[in-house]
């Protein structure tokens, strides 16, 4: 497994998980950053609602689950995201693909699926 810079600055894995998680796809939620990073979801769902607290996130309710995503009013939160695109970008592209290999978002209607 790797890790980043994230871990020592923010103190645990699930920090990392989620901060990479929601720069990779803009928005996240508690099970699918706990099932890709192999971390326990309370831990992830904590660390999701220490950073609402603080006014980096915010989120909206879809059904059942909570979205997180970056504040748009938050200061902090750009300053975040910046210090968390330096170590995604630090990242190999076999980490990369290794992390974020599940497609979130659904194909469109009749595109042919290259393997």
């Amino acid at each position: 497994m790797f890790s980043t810079t994230l871990v020592d600055l923010f103190g645990g894995r699930a920090a990392e998980a989620v901060l990479l998680h929601l720069f990779h796809y803009g928005e996240t939620y508690g099970r699918a950053a706990s099932r890709d990073f192999g971390i326990s979801l309370d831990s992830v769902q904590r660390q999701l609602d220490r950073f609402e607290r603080a006014g980096a996130f915010v989120c909206k309710r879809q059904g059942q689950t909570l979205i997180y995503m970056w504040n748009p009013k938050s200061r902090i939160a750009k300053r975040l995201r910046d210090l968390v695109e330096v170590a995604y970008q630090g990242l190999s592209s076999e980490a990369k693909a290794s992390l974020f290999s599940q497609r979130r978002q659904p194909r469109a209607k009749d595109k042919p699926v290259i393997r």
